[in-house]
């Protein structure tokens, strides 16, 4: 049966429609050999050969249709995905796909030819216009991802419904050990905002309520800011169950008023857009009291990457975070300081943590995953997440990305 007899083409119409162009497949093979003649993987083509400089062990990628070639050639950073979604390719047998991405990743940015790249502007799509992260346009991206299902979340979310870097004690915890590390990772950046009895505090982006929970636990008056319906919900009947008071508010975070002696942000700075990153930091100054302390956690990749890749459309923005842009370090710097004032001084890095969260992230959700299909997610949601979730986890694992928490305060 073909790829596309198993793909629902009204709900994934480019997965379903395979682009068709023989000229740039035939330039996506070349790259793709190009690409791999010194990585030490294995590529597997459907008609047998061999491509790569791995040997015995090294991770296999099998692309098992000429499809592959001609997503690729349409668009590198959106159809390496699609593809994986449609079945084009997958990772050999005994290969974990976070292994042989991490490969890839490891090389990003020079996997083109250099005399390629001039011409990657004219081939990649643009950030659509749709996704801007205006009040109207943040709710609707928002939605997207954290309105799918809180069931969904909670097949391979820990006991805390925490979805960002947990901070481990030892990199051999398993997913046992996962709640007492997401505690750990929130008590980190309470400290970094010197939240305390007493203290008024602002989360702008609540998850599922864990933060809210802690701080309340703490002796923090918190109230916290979501634009998701869903984990609105959830986060006050957490909040209820746990016996603490805290205030959960279906509110834009450019809306809050009022004085707070700490705000806190865990990845949510990553969906903002750039464009609004002066009016987050401008936002944070106008809620800080005299003497606040704003303790930030961001997902982060190098500036040079940022500035390379900032207007370009890829999988991540197409499929699961749409209207989202990762900052760098640099970028926080800068706009913190001219547009609020502020300036970081602690800084903690978890990197390394995040790599094994989402290892034990993705062994979860795909060991789960009848409980998903059962859900109402199909088999090409369950393969695009797992891509994510690999593609994720090989990022971190490969120093393309990064994540810090940051305590930031009004420059002298």
């Amino acid at each position: 049966m073909s790829t596309l007899q198993l793909v629902d083409v009204e709900h994934w119409p480019a997965v379903a429609r395979t682009p068709y162009s023989p000229v740039r497949a035939a330039a996506a093979r070349q790259i793709l050999r190009w690409a791999v003649r010194e990585l030490p993987v294995v590529v597997l083509l459907p008609d047998g050969r061999r491509l790569g400089a791995g040997g015995a062990g090294a991770p296999v990628m099998e692309i098992v249709s000429d499809s592959f070639f001609h997503r690729i050639g349409a668009d590198l950073k959106i159809g390496f995905g699609e593809s994986y979604m449609a079945g084009n390719w997958r990772a050999g047998r005994g290969t974990d796909l976070a292994d042989l991405l991490s490969v890839f990743a490891s090389r990003l940015s020079h996997l083109v030819p250099p005399v390629l790249q001039r011409f990657r502007k004219l081939i990649e799509q643009r950030m659509p216009s749709s996704e801007d992260n205006d009040r109207q346009g943040a709710r609707a991206n928002i939605a997207r991802h954290y309105d799918l299902s809180n069931d969904l979340f909670a097949t391979f979310l820990d006991s805390t419904m925490t979805y960002s870097s947990a901070w481990f004690s030892a990199p051999t915890d398993g997913f046992g050990e996962l709640a007492e590390a997401q505690r750990r990772k929130i008590d980190g950046v309470l400290d970094f905002a010197a939240v305390r009895a007493g203290s008024r505090v602002l989360e702008i982006g609540t998850g599922w309520g864990q933060l809210a929970i802690q701080a309340a636990e703490r002796g923090a008056t918190i109230t916290s800011v979501t634009l998701s319906a869903e984990q609105r919900d959830l986060a006050r009947k957490r909040i209820a169950d746990a016996g603490v008071n805290a205030t959960v508010e279906l509110r834009d975070y450019r809306d809050v008023q009022g004085q707070y002696d700490a705000v806190v942000s865990v990845e949510m700075i990553e969906a903002v857009g750039e464009r609004y990153w002066p009016t987050y930091f401008a936002t944070v100054d106008r809620l800080l009291a005299p003497g606040g302390r704003f303790g930030l956690q961001s997902i982060t990749m190098p500036h040079d990457r940022l500035l390379a890749t900032r207007h370009a459309q890829g999988w991540i923005h197409k499929y699961i975070f749409p209207g989202g842009l990762i900052p760098s370090l640099t970028a926080i710097d800068q706009i913190a300081a001219t547009a609020g004032g502020l300036e970081v001084v602690e800084r903690r890095d978890l990197r390394p943590d995040y790599a094994h969260t989402l290892w034990l992230w993705r062994d979860r959700f795909t060991s789960r995953a009848a409980d998903v299909a059962n859900l109402g997610f199909d088999a090409v949601f369950r393969r695009m997440w797992e891509f994510y979730l690999a593609y994720s986890e090989a990022g971190f694992r490969a120093g393309y990305l990064g994540v810090s928490q940051l305590a930031l305060a009004r420059k002298d």
